[in-house]
């Protein structure tokens, strides 16, 4: 599933090349101790190498808002939408857009 999301370019270490990357609509959680990291994934158009754009890195799971978390962890398509709209967001993880 891909989302009609801004569209990204990164230098793909698939490829090798800059490629389009696709909003998977999918967030990767991961607990490190008593902080918490949340990437949105995009993949590669061409050979799918995934991509992780850092929403929070090293955060206290108190600072981010409890309904926001459950979200990252259902894949909410709405909330994956809106951050692959977000310029801001897409900036802070140098994307290059258009």
């Amino acid at each position: 599933m891909s989302l009609d999301s801004i569209k990204v370019y990164h230098r793909c270490g698939g490829c090798g090349k800059k490629q389009a990357f696709i909003n998977s609509g999918k967030f990767r959680v991961n607990a490190n101790g008593n902080r918490v990291d949340v990437w949105l994934i995009y993949r590669c158009k061409n050979c799918k190498h995934s991509w992780n754009l850092a929403i929070y890195e090293r955060m206290r799971p108190s600072k981010i808002k409890k309904d926001d978390y459950e979200l990252f962890m259902e894949n909410d398509y709405e909330l994956a939408l809106k951050y692959g709209n977000d310029i801001d967001f897409l900036k802070r993880n140098n994307a290059e857009f258009s």
